[in-house]
């Protein structure tokens, strides 16, 4: 991926039936192996911008480009294989598969992606290895690999979503609100553990929050009111 892995431009989006538009945003810009803390308010439109990041939703107007590629010039099929091969998603509600084991629920990027397959070789290590390689970079003890994800407690699913986002090393790593269910210590402790494993993978990573307490964790913070020309619209028609 490109130095300039991430580039967004003149974007614009409005949900269906909606007269206003929810974003209108006239650029933002994340480089290869940047931490950035996004912040906003609840309701701001924090998880639509994530969802443009990363191909799930598309602009009415507008480019959102990943490693050069438009998520508007490619076909819906196309931009799953995109999105599976250089995007790990750390989900506020985990989504794991609650019947498959930890372990399992990591692999599950390397079973659709030949690109992150091909990570793990290089790292020279089998796709079990790989998966327990980052189950233990996120502090999982050995002991919890093989129990299926409806066992294990709310902190363990939660280190089992971001071993599983960071699993074959992709470009960019994305979480949303992902440690708004911590208190402060164990807040601290994810955070730690995910900063440095994002270094390790050699991952952008993007993580929205409303608490700011964490920014000064990351190389850099945007605030979302602020570079939504949508929000300044709003507040100067009420």
């Amino acid at each position: 991926m490109p130095a300039g892995l991430l580039e967004l431009q003149d974007l614009r989006f409005a949900w269906p039936g909606s007269a206003h538009d929810c974003l209108d945003i006239a650029a933002l810009q994340v480089a290869a192996g940047e931490t950035v803390f996004l912040h906003g308010p609840s309701g701001c439109g924090k998880s639509t911008l994530l969802s443009l990041l990363a191909g799930v939703l598309l602009p009415q107007s507008g480019r959102v480009a990943l490693g050069g590629v438009h998520w508007g010039d490619l076909r819906a099929s196309a931009r799953d294989r995109h999105r599976v091969d250089h995007v790990g998603y750390i989900f506020q509600q985990f989504n794991l598969l609650p019947y498959l084991t930890a372990l399992d629920n990591v692999l599950l990027p390397c079973r659709f992606s030949t690109r992150r397959r091909e990570a793990a070789a290089r790292n020279q290590r089998s796709l079990r290895d790989e998966g327990q390689h980052w189950l233990a970079g996120m502090g999982l003890d050995a002991s919890v690999w093989e129990r299926p994800a409806q066992t294990l407690s709310v902190g363990q699913q939660q280190r089992v979503a971001a071993a599983r986002a960071l699993v074959g090393q992709p470009g960019l790593v994305i979480a949303d609100e992902p440690t708004s269910a911590l208190d402060e210590d164990r807040r601290d402790i994810f955070l730690d553990l995910l900063l440095s494993a994002c270094d390790q993978a050699r991952s952008a990573l993007v993580l929205v929050s409303h608490d700011r307490r964490i920014a000064q964790r990351f190389g850099r913070e945007v605030s979302l009111p602020q570079i939504n020309r949508a929000a300044a619209a709003a507040e100067g028609g009420a």
